[in-house]
Order: C-alpha cells, then structure tokens, then sequence
C-alpha cells in the first residue's frame, strides 16, 4: 500500500477545535469546524490540542477578565504560557480601548496596563477590531500553525520539498511513499 502525503494541507482538511463554553463562536471558513470542551483557549485545531491554544475576548469580556474575574484569567492567562502556538485575540483595537467609553469601573489605562503586561509575559495579543475580523485572524492563524506542523512532522519523517525522490517507509503489513 503506498500513500503520498501532500506538501501542504488544505485548509477545508483542517478541523478547527471550538470549545463548547465558546458563547458567540467565530466564522472560520474554510476550515472545518467542531464543539469539544478545550482545557484551555477557545481555538485550537483537531490533534494539536497541547499545541495550540487560542483565547477570544469582546470588549465586555475583557474588561470582566480585568475586573471582577482577573483571579481567574490569570490562571487562564499561566496555561496559555504553556503553549507552544497561543494567542489573545481582542475584538477591538487600541484606540477604542484607549478612549474607554464603557460603563464598567475598569479604567483605559488598566485595560492597556494589563494586555501589555500579558504581552511582556510572552501571550501575543492580536487586536482584531471586530468579531468579523477575528474570525479572519484566527482561522488563518489556525491555518498557518497547522500548516507549520503539518511540515514539521514531514521533516520528521525524513521528506523535504527539495527532495526528488520519494521516501518509503515500511511498516511490518504496508510500505508508504511519501513524496509529492
């Protein structure tokens, strides 16, 4: 039996992991997309679940995770660490969160304070603006990390795009050819 395995995946291959708590989930067109409780993150890709972690925030959850539940999301915030591919996506921007114009106690410079804080902690922020364009951020993000995998785990297994011929791996009941 021989398998040629692709040089890249497409991206309507990619299952796009949404954890079920996820309230107002993002459109993450091509890629497909299933509800699975994630232990952390609200974004990840079908089997790189301990790789990659993606955290989504509206303004209003923000500033909950600022204010009244900073305990809890700090906790969140250390797990994010861990991950090799991870990220905060905000649907805002700096300068609406600078010019504040919200009805909570948290103040614009806290909000700034703290997703600078978290940046310097090592947690890419991506201010997205909208929901629409997180959706855009994440699903290529989500793309662009599995693709990264996808390659790696060909370098693994002894294939390089550079390589003219085929690589055969044998197995005790099958032979796979990897190539392109």
């Amino acid at each position: 039996m021989s398998t040629i395995l692709p040089c890249s995946p497409k991206p309507e291959t990619i299952t796009v992991v949404i954890d079920t708590r996820e309230q107002l989930p993002l459109t993450l067109s091509p890629l497909k997309i299933v509800s699975e409780t994630l232990q952390t993150g609200d974004y990840s890709i079908r089997g790189l679940e301990s790789v990659i972690a993606i955290e989504r925030k509206s303004i209003s959850d923000l500033l909950r995770c600022i204010g009244t539940d900073r305990v809890r999301f700090a906790k969140e915030v250390q797990r994010l660490l861990a991950y090799p591919v991870r990220a905060l996506v905000i649907e805002s921007s700096w300068q609406e969160l600078e010019a504040g114009g919200w009805r909570s106690r948290v103040m614009p410079q806290a909000v700034i304070g703290s997703l600078l804080g978290w940046s310097a902690a090592g947690l890419p922020i991506v201010m997205a603006g909208s929901h629409e364009q997180a959706g855009r951020y994440v699903s290529r993000l989500l793309y662009i990390a599995a693709r990264r995998r996808w390659r790696e785990s060909r370098s693994l297994l002894g294939y390089t795009p550079h390589t003219d011929s085929k690589l055969k791996i044998q197995t005790a009941d099958s032979e796979m050819t990897l190539g392109q």
